[in-house]
């Protein structure tokens, strides 16, 4: 399977990508991390679909993280314009004239964002996976599920809100203990791209996001593109897991503003099926993009 890295120029910065095999027939299948300032990483266990496919698949890291630029003396660049730009250099740039575009959490976010505001042309599909159209209904829905937790922890978190002191120990514990519920434990199974240390973007997800997931005050506070869904026609795949951060009532938010939707809940998962699922993930995939090429 032929693995190409390389960078591309953006603003005065470098853009970082990762192609997976070779550029043939059908588009290519762009992928779109989250965070923000997640980094690709956990996106190579879809290597597989490459090969499986016969199809070009494109990871990159976003401005901020990774093997990108992290231009952190310029905080202000961590915009939700920044990165769509970033994705219209990486299309020119790399000639990705027809793509299948999935976005992951915040990727997601990234391409409704620019579906809904900058109506590209040749997206073929959109697969949107454990991601959201409300910043809103994210922060109430996990502030419910917040509510799961033992007592202690949740008035560890209620007083880390309260006095806005996200680095108490108590409050960081308790922090890690969600995220392992909700998006991923991470053990010496898990498959190296997700084990791998990685560049995290800390400050472009503290400035565009928020200090965790539930706390969205940063210049993404303002996310609200569910009624604008109705504008995307382009054919979208919804995937998440019952346990995800991007609960039920999320998914089916969008399903059910989304004209030309589909949406796989997955059993026994959170944030991340692909990693958990891989396999059936994969298959999925190839059936969707098969369909809507």
């Amino acid at each position: 399977m032929e693995i190409f890295e390389n960078t591309i120029p953006f603003l005065n910065y470098q853009t970082y990508y990762r192609t997976v095999g070779k550029r043939g027939s059908k588009p290519p299948l762009v992928l779109l991390h989250g965070g923000p300032g997640s980094s690709h990483n956990y996106f190579e266990v879809l290597d597989e679909l490459a090969e499986k496919d016969n199809r070009q698949i494109i990871m990159y890291d976003q401005l901020g993280c990774g093997n990108s630029s992290i231009p952190d003396d310029h905080p202000e660049i961590y915009t939700q314009d920044t990165w769509v730009k970033e994705l219209e250099n990486l299309r020119q740039r790399l000639h990705l004239n027809k793509i299948h575009l999935l976005g992951q959490s915040w990727g997601g976010m990234l391409a409704i964002i620019y579906m809904c505001d900058y109506h590209p042309q040749g997206i073929q599909s959109l697969i949107l996976s454990s991601t959201l159209s409300s910043a809103a209904l994210w922060s109430k829905e996990l502030h419910r599920l917040i509510k799961y937790l033992p007592i202690e922890e949740q008035a560890a978190i209620h007083r880390a809100e309260l006095t806005h002191n996200f680095s108490d120990s108590a409050y960081l514990k308790v922090n890690e203990h969600f995220m392992d519920q909700h998006v991923l434990k991470i053990t010496n199974e898990s498959p190296e791209p997700v084990r791998r240390k990685k560049i995290g973007g800390t400050v472009a997800y503290n400035i565009a996001w928020g200090p965790n997931e539930y706390t969205p005050e940063g210049n993404l506070h303002d996310y609200e593109y569910t009624n604008k869904l109705a504008k995307i026609t382009t054919p979208a795949l919804i995937t998440s897991g019952t346990d995800d951060l991007c609960t039920p009532l999320v998914a089916k938010t969008m399903y059910d503003n989304l004209p030309n939707s589909q949406w796989e809940l997955f059993e026994n998962c959170g944030h991340m099926p692909f990693v958990q699922k891989t396999n059936e993930y994969i298959d999925l995939l190839i059936n969707w993009l098969n369909l809507h090429d």
